[in-house]
C-alpha cells in the first residue's frame, strides 16, 4: 500500500503485523502493564498488550484499572514515554581497561549495534514529542549520532487516543487526539467484539510494505465515521486546556511575576517532572572506575531541578526552588521557542500525574495570565537568579 491510503484490519492481522516486524528485524516494543503502570516494554504479539486496561489520572495521582472489555489500547500515557528508546537514561560514552601490569590502557567507544526498534502503540502526543526531540537532537546544529542513529532506522506504529485521562491537554496544543504525520502506520482503535477492528493509514513507504504483509479489507463509510466521532468524543472530554495564544511573551514579560514564588510554596523540586517529560533532553557527564581496573564515562539524564544544573564560576545561579520552576516552566512554553522554533510541551499532562504536591502547569500558566504584569509589592524581585 502507499502513504496516504487507508484499510481496515482484525486484532489477528495486528499480531501477525507485530510478528512480521520482529521477522524483519525489528526490537518490537509496545506498552505493557507493569507494577501497576503502562510502560514501554517487549511485544511478541497482541497478548501482550494491555488488554482491557484502563488509566486514571488527576494531579498527583495515577491508577491503572482492568476491565471486562477487549480494548488494546483504552489508556492514555504512562509514566514514561518512547524518549528512552531513542535518548536512555544512561548510556555508555566510553570504558577503558587497564591490563593487570597496569601499563597499557584500552579504550572502547560505545557504538549503536542494537536491532532497530519498532513501537506498536504510540500516541500522537509521544509522536509529537519525537519530532520536537528531533529538532534538539537530530536536526539541531550539533546532532547526535546515536540518537540519530536510532530513530532513522525506527518503525513507528501510532496508535490515536479515544480514551484522554484527567491531565491531558493535547487539544492545546495540536498534538492530538488524532496523528497526522511523524509515523509509519497510525491505527484508529474501533468496535468492540466480532466488530474489534483498525482502521488503518499508511504513513510511510515502509508502512505500506509492512502492511502489505497482513490480511487487509477496504475501509467503509461507517468505519471513517466512526473513528471521526472516536476522536471527537476525545476532545470533548479532555478538560485541561492551555491558552497558547501569546503564551511565549507572556511568561517571556512576567519572569518577576509572584505566581513563582507562589509556586514554590508547594514545589519540591524532586524533578519528576523532567524525568517523566517526553522532551526534556538535559544530560549529565559521569565517571566511574572499579578495583578491576575499569574506567567507564556515561552520560545521564539530568534535571533543571538540580541546584547544580545552573552551577557557574564557583556558585548554583538558580539557587531557590522558585526560580528552578520558573527556569523549566518558561523553558518548555516559552524560550523553546527561541531555542528551536517549536513549543517544548505536547500537553500529554504526565507533569501533571506525577507530581507528588499536583502542581497543574495548566493552572500555572493561566495564573500568571489573570495577573499579567504583577510584581512583588515591595519591588524586590519574585525570585532570586537569573531567569
Amino acid at each position: 500500500m502507499r502513504p496516504g491510503e487507508m484499510a481496515v484490519i482484525g486484532v489477528d492481522a495486528l499480531d501477525q503485523l507485530i510478528t512480521h516486524l520482529a521477522e524483519c528485524g525489528f526490537d518490537t516494543r509496545g506498552p505493557v502493564l507493569r507494577d501497576g503502570a503502562i510502560v514501554p516494554g517487549p511485544v511478541r504479539g497482541v497478548g501482550d498488550l494491555p488488554r482491557g486496561v484502563h488509566d486514571e489520572a488527576s494531579p498527583g495521582r495515577y491508577r491503572t484499572t482492568e476491565g471486562e472489555d477487549d480494548a488494546l489500547f483504552a489508556w492514555a500515557v504512562g509514566p514514561s514515554s518512547w524518549k528512552g528508546e531513542f535518548f536512555p537514561p544512561v548510556q555508555e560514552v566510553w570504558r577503558a581497561k587497564l591490563d593487570p601490569e597496569g601499563k597499557a590502557l584500552t579504550i572502547r567507544t560505545a557504538s549503536d549495534r542494537e536491532a532497530p526498534v519498532a513501537i506498536v502503540g504510540a500516541r500522537p502526543c509521544e509522536v509529537a514529542a519525537l519530532d520536537i526531540l528531533d529538532g534538539v537532537l537530530r536536526r539541531g546544529a550539533v546532532p547526535d549520532p546515536r540518537y540519530s542513529s536510532r530513530r532513522a532506522r525506527a518503525f513507528v506504529i501510532v496508535v490515536e487516543c479515544a480514551t484522554p485521562s484527567g491531565t491531558c491537554f493535547c487539544t492545546s496544543m495540536g498534538t492530538g487526539p488524532g496523528a497526522e504525520h511523524g509515523f509509519d502506520l497510525a491505527l484508529t482503535e474501533l468496535g468492540e467484539g466480532e466488530a474489534h477492528r483498525f482502521l488503518v493509514r499508511v504513513g510511510t513507504e515502509q508502512g505500506g510494505a509492512a502492511l502489505d504483509a497482513v490480511e487487509v479489507r477496504a475501509p467503509s463509510g461507517p468505519d471513517t465515521a466512526e473513528r471521526d466521532a472516536a476522536l471527537q468524543g476525545a476532545r470533548e472530554r479532555m478538560v485541561r486546556r492551555v491558552e497558547v495564544d501569546g503564551l511565549r511573551e507572556l511568561l517571556a514579560r512576567n519572569i518577576e511575576h509572584p505566581q513563582w514564588e507562589a509556586v514554590a510554596e508547594r514545589c519540591l523540586a524532586c524533578g519528576n517532572c523532567t524525568l517523566v517529560c517526553p522532551t526534556c533532553f538535559c544530560s549529565d557527564v559521569r565517571d566511574a572506575s572499579d578495583i578491576g581496573g575499569t574506567y567507564r564515562r556515561e552520560r545521564v539524564w539530568a534535571s533543571c531541578f538540580d541546584r547544580d544544573h545552573s552551577y557557574l564560576s564557583g556558585n548554583a545561579v538558580r539557587g531557590s526552588t522558585a526560580s528552578r520552576y520558573r527556569q523549566w516552566m518558561t523553558h518548555k512554553l516559552s524560550t523553546w521557542w527561541d531555542q528551536f522554533d517549536s513549543t517544548g510541551c505536547v500537553g500529554c499532562g504526565r507533569c501533571i500525574a506525577w507530581c507528588p504536591v499536583g502542581i497543574d502547569i495548566t493552572e500555572e500558566a493561566a495564573a500568571i495570565r489573570r495577573t499579567d504584569g504583577a510584581t512583588r509589592s515591595s519591588g524586590r524581585p519574585a525570585t532570586e537568579g537569573t531567569p
